[in-house]
């Protein structure tokens, strides 16, 4: 995906977060206090407008929920199989850093991979895909585009389809970010795709509760 096509999958984001951080400015006031932890992503602890759960088939076909990754940091990360760069990048940089925390760490973080694109990503390719860069990936599939249009609404997700040379030959724009639930199932960040391996350690591991 191009610079210029990244910029306007993350607008209608950024602008909803910006939005929020005005009216509301709980969010700005947060990281204030001396025993708030600084994280490098952006912090949206208690912010209201986005999803605080999620309902979606895996590749299995079983539904899945938050709940079936109790006690776990939970990475819910947007993009398509066919995705040219920055999905295969973040997806890559998110194995690292499970790698960095340790076995035993890494056993507590949950990375879930959600298609914006179940047209081409079908159950088997999606399967295929996760677990070609971490076993312990996993991968939901909305089952229809009522469910994608929910879970995309809910976490204010933009996509689009982008027309190529032929019908199967597309490109999707999708907000290029991921959010992160901590292990007690409350939704704690927003994460830019691409932004390196350093800043997934350095907030797993807060969110973890392991020394910094």
């Amino acid at each position: 995906m191009a610079a210029r096509s990244l910029a306007r999958a993350l607008r209608a984001t950024v602008v909803a977060l910006a939005a929020t951080l005005a009216v509301g400015g709980t969010l700005a006031l947060q990281g204030c206090g001396p025993q708030q932890p600084s994280f490098s992503n952006l912090d949206i602890t208690g912010n209201t407008q986005f999803g605080k759960d999620f309902a979606l088939p895996d590749t299995h076909g079983q539904m899945r929920t938050l709940a079936d990754y109790k006690n776990k940091v939970v990475v819910l990360f947007f993009g398509y199989t066919h995705c040219p760069d920055v999905c295969p990048t973040t997806m890559a940089e998110l194995s690292q850093a499970l790698e960095q925390l340790g076995p035993e760490n890494a056993k507590r973080v949950q990375v879930l991979f959600v298609t914006v694109d179940p047209e081409r990503d079908s159950a088997q390719i999606l399967s295929q895909y996760v677990s070609a860069f971490n076993p312990s990936f996993q991968a939901l599939r909305p089952a229809n585009e009522a469910q994608l249009k929910q879970v995309t609404k809910d976490f204010r997700v933009y996509y689009a389809k982008v027309p190529g040379s032929t019908p199967d030959n597309y490109t999707m724009d999708h907000t290029a970010a991921s959010y992160v639930f901590d292990p007690d199932g409350k939704l704690r960040l927003f994460a830019r795709d691409g932004q390196g391996v350093t800043p997934w350690v350095h907030d797993l591991k807060i969110l973890l509760g392991v020394s910094t």
